[in-house]
């Protein structure tokens, strides 16, 4: 078989490398899940993978965290520039520092170079959230973190292996400053294992293709990438987008936090200024330059065609601008061990944006990004430690043509939580209740997904520590064309006792034995008008329990006889026409007592 040369591209040649480099990502990944030893690697899937050419830029990666996967090209260009000529076969590379390419202290990347006859082709690139980073609290992440050494253990770019052997040194720094070691080493020996797998793959095409051509492709698929990228932006229409989201705080000052974005999209390019934005935060939340970038290439991906190759091309249009010392790129020593909210907060707002250059593909505001909750401390009746790193994954906003998707997880962050069997089985709680919240759902044409509620018990026989994220209480999800909010977020202790504490978005606390965590997630934002939704999706709502008999009549103008279960036709075109005209048709009087029962 004959291969092209250098400079002549062959387009079934570059589909086959583009999904073999697709497969290779995908099957990293599975690696991970089968070997890791924490539910927040092996079930929460808390991790990705990917892989660079000999640049650092990402040629594929798999289908994980999109919020993770933007901040490969950093934490790697930050390696790169430290040892340059000094990598060499057998090296594992380690970073988390989010003042140097990382991401978040939990967020830790292992990059391995893969050699092929003595050249670099390219580089296995894995990032994994470990259970415990050492730190002020169990599992390492507070919001009332206040600064950078509160987060736990800064890694720089370092060597864990060098020529194939480990750094002992490194290794037991890691070890001594960790809660649960065992956990952490396993899952960092699991994510090298998923780096060895991607090396292999890189292996096999430069064996079938030659070093030449691989790199030939990689620089194409790249090029390719930002043509169809620059071709979408093309088309969409000129001008500036303005759009503000709040958040509810930071955990430790009180008041609105501002994520205000103008959008600037200009012929086959867009840029994303974050002037007007809050400063820098005391509270854990601050999101680093590399997840800021991230967070915004994802918002401007996911409204993109599915079949534009996901690669370090499809930062080539965009441009992020933000100052020095906004929440979104801060100053050391700002802590950010719960970044991941101002990362959904600011996709909401650029999305905001999106939806008026882009009305009939944006979707409505989901829950405001995946809850955290975690859990610290000794299994009954032993000095041994654990962490619970549950996430509640929640619901998607309205979109238009359909409604949101209930119970699913945010799209920015393809993650999931501890199956129950599996919690009780590992940690002293019991999970008391996971469901759907009647009536959360933004009222729209199209309804927003229902909120979830999870309640947990905790069993332990002394004090745990509790730490966590949460939004969107004070500011629900938005809705958009005229559709509602969502129902806000609540967060509970011992709900319906005389005991009931009712708690902060963003919190760190102390469980008692018996004591009942209760939180909701808020619903997603409606899409269009209540009034135009199909009276016959109302009526399926109200029978699956969605939506109630009195929200159908007062947000859907939907009159429901709850004797028979049916829609009262003539009702509801009384009270529908009331709602839309109340001087025609009926006497408002009439109209009224139609529609009101």
């Amino acid at each position: 078989m004959s291969f092209p040369q250098r400079g002549s591209i062959d387009p079934i040649t570059l589909g086959l490398i583009r999904n073999f480099l697709s497969s290779v990502a995908d099957e990293m990944a599975n690696t991970i899940i089968r070997s890791a030893y924490s539910t927040i690697v092996r079930d929460c899937m808390d991790f990705s993978t990917g892989l660079c050419d000999r640049h650092g830029n990402t040629v594929a990666q798999g289908l994980t965290i999109p919020f993770q996967l933007g901040g490969i090209p950093f934490a790697l260009d930050a390696t790169r520039r430290k040892y340059r000529d000094n990598i060499h076969p057998g090296d594992i590379f380690i970073i988390n520092d989010p003042f140097e390419g990382g991401i978040h202290i939990p967020d830790v990347f292992l990059f391995e170079p893969v050699f092929y006859e003595s050249q670099l082709i390219g580089f296995s690139a894995v990032v994994s959230h470990h259970l415990d980073l050492g730190g002020r609290v169990a599992g390492s992440v507070a919001c009332d973190n206040t600064e950078i050494f509160h987060d736990g253990l800064r890694i720089p770019p370092l060597k864990l292996y060098e020529k194939g052997v480990p750094s002992e040194a490194l290794f037991g720094i890691i070890e001594k400053n960790i809660r649960i070691p065992v956990m952490t080493l396993g899952d960092i020996r699991s994510n090298l294992a998923a780096c060895h797998t991607g090396a292999r793959g890189l292996i096999e095409l430069a064996e079938q293709y030659g070093v030449p051509t691989l790199e030939t492709y990689f620089n194409e698929l790249l090029n390719y990438t930002e043509r169809l990228a620059r071709a979408e932006i093309r088309a969409w229409p000129n001008g500036d987008y303005h759009f503000t989201d709040y958040l509810d705080n930071d955990g430790v000052d009180p008041g609105p936090i501002p994520l205000s974005v103008k959008l600037t999209i200009a012929d086959d390019a867009v840029a994303v200024d974050f002037e007007g934005t809050s400063p820098q935060v005391r509270g854990g939340i601050n999101s680093p330059w590399a997840y800021t970038v991230s967070c915004c290439a994802y918002a401007v991906r996911s409204v993109m065609q599915g079949d534009i190759p996901n690669t370090s091309g499809l930062l080539r249009p965009l441009k992020v601008i933000a100052a020095e010392g906004l929440i979104v790129n801060p100053r050391m020593p700002a802590a950010s061990g719960m970044r991941g909210i101002v990362g959904f907060r600011l996709a909401d707002a650029l999305l905001g944006a999106l939806a008026q250059a882009l009305p009939d593909r944006v979707p409505a505001a989901g829950e405001g990004g995946n809850s955290l909750v975690i859990i610290g401390g000794c299994k009954p009746g032993t000095t041994e430690r654990f962490i619970m790193f549950d996430m509640v994954c929640g619901t998607w906003g309205a979109r238009p043509g359909k409604d949101g998707n209930d119970g699913l997880t945010n799209p920015g962050s393809v993650i999931s939580n501890i199956p129950t069997e599996l919690m009780e089985l590992e940690y002293p709680v019991r999970l008391n209740r996971y469901s759907l919240e009647n009536d959360s759902g933004g009222a729209g044409r199209y309804r927003g997904g229902l909120g979830v509620t999870r309640e947990w018990v905790y069993l332990g026989d002394r004090p745990a520590s509790l730490s966590v994220r949460t939004d969107r209480r004070d500011f629900p999800p938005y809705g958009l064309a005229g559709g509602g909010t969502g129902a806000p977020s609540s967060l509970i202790v011992n709900p319906g006792t005389a005991q009931e504490r009712i708690l902060e978005t963003k919190v760190t606390t102390t469980l008692q034995p018996g004591d009942v965590l209760r939180h909701t997630q808020a619903g997603g934002g409606g899409w269009g008008d209540p009034r135009e939704r199909d009276a016959a999706a109302v009526m399926h709502d109200v029978l699956n329990e969605k939506v109630s008999i009195e929200k159908a009549r007062e947000l859907y103008g939907v009159v429901i006889d709850r004797d028979t279960m049916r829609v009262d036709v003539a009702a509801t075109l009384a009270c529908r026409q009331q709602k839309r005209a109340p001087a025609a048709g009926l006497t408002g009087a009439a109209s009224a007592e139609r529609c009101n029962g």
